[in-house]
């Protein structure tokens, strides 16, 4: 690796120690379906969410718990403290496309129709509430 790129990834390095994020990748859900649980804990205060996933009804808002609850692990370790209620926030969350699984089904006429096995990737990034007033 050359002077430049080792500079520029060190850099990146460095800002990736301030920031607390967690990914889930390759979910066997439709991204349309993810969005829908991703939408509702986005800006919310991190515990806050955590009860709004346990007690939703859809199925990815199981995963999206984990990761969160994941994601609020990482803050822990990094600051080598506890997180107190209050305290964190979901500050960024989204959902991307990842690839699909294209399958056949038989359809009449010894036609075949294809069938698309969606699946996503999750990222959320935690902060704390008073780092985002300064």
């Amino acid at each position: 690796m050359g002077l430049r790129k080792r500079k520029a990834a060190d850099a990146i390095k460095e800002a990736r120690k301030s920031e607390y994020f967690a990914k889930l990748r390759n979910v066997p859900t439709s991204p349309r379906k993810m969005r829908l649980v991703v939408d509702m804990v986005r800006g919310q205060e991190a515990f806050k969410a955590l009860g709004i996933l346990k007690f939703s009804n859809k199925e990815a808002s199981n995963r999206v718990e984990k990761l969160l609850r994941s994601a609020i692990a990482n803050w822990e370790q990094k600051n080598e403290r506890k997180a107190e209620a209050g305290e964190l926030y979901v500050k960024t969350i989204f959902v991307d496309a990842a690839p699909m699984l294209k399958r056949l089904r038989p359809a009449p006429q010894g036609r075949g129709y294809r069938i698309r096995k969606r699946s996503n990737h999750v990222t959320i990034y935690v902060d704390t509430i008073n780092n985002d007033k300064d």
